[in-house]
């Protein structure tokens, strides 16, 4: 079976996204893959496979209560991006969230990490990466509507 012909599995992805007081895009929520999973250490944003009949935003309440342990308010759909990896083709459904409840446990032992651009954790998650540029593209547009 070619790369092109392995079926995609869907994977529902939090872009948990703190606001400043004006309602600026600040810092964003990493989480590291926790032991025992495939990238085990390596940095990505949360979520998980969305499960037969599943849409994306249950999906994604789902995983990020089973994780976090917190309940997220509105899913805003933000960008959808295909990864090959050597283990599974995904497609990823970047969904960005800007208001959740209930406090952060990390259920599965991972860690958790607030971060800005550049990031500071490494190893970054392949498809991690994507975000990490629209975040760049979208912040230095939104600086450059400001500064005139």
């Amino acid at each position: 079976m070619s790369e092109t012909d392995r079926v995609p599995v869907d994977v529902a992805v939090g872009v948990l996204i703190e606001r400043d007081a004006s309602g600026r895009e600040g810092r964003f929520l990493l989480t590291s893959r926790p032991v025992g999973k495939v990238y085990a250490g390596y940095w990505e944003f949360p979520g998980g496979k969305l499960e037969q009949g599943e849409t994306v935003e249950e999906a994604l309440r789902r995983e990020l209560h089973e994780e976090l342990g917190i309940t997220i308010g509105a899913v805003h759909d933000w960008k959808i991006e295909l990864m090959d990896y050597p283990h599974a083709r995904v497609r990823l459904h970047f969904c960005k969230v800007f208001e959740w409840s209930g406090e952060f446990q990390m259920r599965e032992q991972q860690a958790m990490a607030w971060q800005q651009l550049p990031v500071q954790v490494v190893p970054v998650l392949p498809g991690t990466i994507p975000v990490l540029e629209w975040f760049a593209a979208e912040r230095a547009f939104a600086g450059a509507t400001h500064a005139g």
